[in-house]
């Protein structure tokens, strides 16, 4: 037998998710009402108009089994109910920024520089933050070495999203 083809696949990226959010993502036009939410409450209704000028024409039913699917996966929550006229309505909002860009492929060798220099100064932090997550208990079935690691990418994401959405706040 002959090896036709071998690389070494070096990893660059470690996403965190779960499998129930991966699963209330895949459909597109659940990702698009998570864009569409973000930094604003609205309703079924509104959501739905929102997403045909997308180009996603949804039965508003359809649009609220969407809601309810990214909701459960605790991607959107109600954000406000309004009672007119004996009609409830229920306003919803999401505490997820969704970045869904594809890197340009001269990504490595254009940004390596900056990448070398900010693994320098998070590698700092990580010392100090790994201790304190390498004494979590195992996750359900899984490893608790890579369950430490995922609660430190954890950590540095919602950090990370605090300082963007802070510095995003000030140039407004």
């Amino acid at each position: 037998m002959s090896t036709l083809l071998e690389k070494e696949i070096k990893v660059n990226r470690i996403l965190t998710t779960s499998v129930q959010h991966a699963r209330a993502i895949e459909d597109p036009a659940r990702s698009k009402i998570i864009e569409i939410l973000y930094h604003r409450a609205l309703s079924a209704d509104q959501i739905s108009s929102e997403l045909k000028k997308t180009g996603y024409k949804k039965a508003l039913t359809t649009v609220r089994h969407h809601l309810d699917i990214l909701k459960e996966a605790g991607l959107i929550e109600i954000a406000k109910i309004e009672e007119s006229r004996g009609a409830i309505t229920k306003f919803y909002s999401t505490s997820t920024k969704l970045l869904g860009y594809a890197a340009p492929d001269d990504f490595d060798s254009k940004y390596s520089k900056v990448i070398d220099n900010t693994s320098v100064k998070i590698e700092k932090i990580l010392r100090s933050i790994t201790p304190k997550t390498a004494k979590t208990k195992k996750a359900k079935g899984g490893n608790s070495a890579d369950y430490s690691q995922y609660l430190v990418m954890e950590i540095m994401n919602r950090a990370m999203t605090n300082i963007m959405e802070n510095s995003s706040k000030d140039h407004e």
